[in-house]
């Protein structure tokens, strides 16, 4: 049986000082907070790369100046402008846009979780392609999800959800069985959001997890007259 035709979608933004990694200001400066989310934008796709039979499509926010952006340092990626007023209609945007393109099978991620596991995402294609599920959430230890992964578009997944709260994935799943759909869920996760995250021992005792990631929190020991608050494990 012919392998099916899967797509990776991955939020990102441009790496802007004072418009990402909001949460880590005062505790960094905006522009160690932008530097940071570069290392995990660019971990996170580097580790997906390493994915077989799956295509990456970048869903960005920010016009024109944030596509060059994106284009120079990525180049060869594609590359599509996120649209929605806010995370759900984004995420159906995107959806939507990747099965008009052919896909049999698509997945949604961001960011945050520059270490995660590539073979979580895997084992998300395969339950698809297995008929194990119909959708498949990977979900995060604040109460949202890291992962969403569909065979086709199921619209009413992303309405009426608290977004940015931590009853998404509660809501996402209660939506899921209302809906009759077969639904798998992944291991749980983490997003780095917050100097506490940064600490984490998965960040510190795997070199190669996201390696920009690590190595650029643990130079902000050396940067800091006063190491910001959780850091001094590492």
């Amino acid at each position: 049986m012919p392998e099916m035709k899967n797509a990776l979608i991955v939020f990102a933004k441009q790496p802007i000082p004072g418009q990402v990694k909001t949460r880590l200001i005062p505790a960094l400066s905006a522009e160690e907070a932008a530097a940071l989310y570069t290392c995990m934008l660019t971990d996170t796709l580097a580790k997906s790369g390493t994915l077989q039979n799956v295509d990456r499509i970048l869903f960005i926010t920010g016009g024109t100046e944030s596509s060059s952006f994106f284009h120079e340092f990525f180049p060869g990626m594609p590359i599509l402008q996120q649209a929605g007023s806010d995370l759900g209609e984004r995420m159906e945007a995107a959806f939507a846009s990747v099965f008009s393109m052919g896909y049999q099978a698509a997945a949604i991620i961001g960011t945050d979780s520059p270490d995660l596991p590539t073979a979580f995402i895997k084992e998300a294609f395969l339950m698809l392609e297995e008929g194990r599920a119909n959708a498949v959430f990977g979900p995060s230890e604040d109460g949202g999800y890291y992962l969403l992964a569909m065979r086709r578009l199921h619209n009413d997944l992303f309405t009426g959800i608290h977004w940015s709260t931590g009853l998404v994935l509660r809501q996402s799943l209660e939506k899921a069985e209302k809906m009759g759909l077969m639904v798998v869920q992944l291991p749980v996760w983490h997003d780095v959001d917050t100097i506490e995250d940064m600490a984490r021992p998965e960040l510190r005792d795997c070199n190669n997890c996201a390696p920009l990631t690590r190595q650029y929190i643990i130079s902000l020991l050396f940067t800091h007259e006063k190491n910001p608050k959780g850091l001094e494990d590492l």
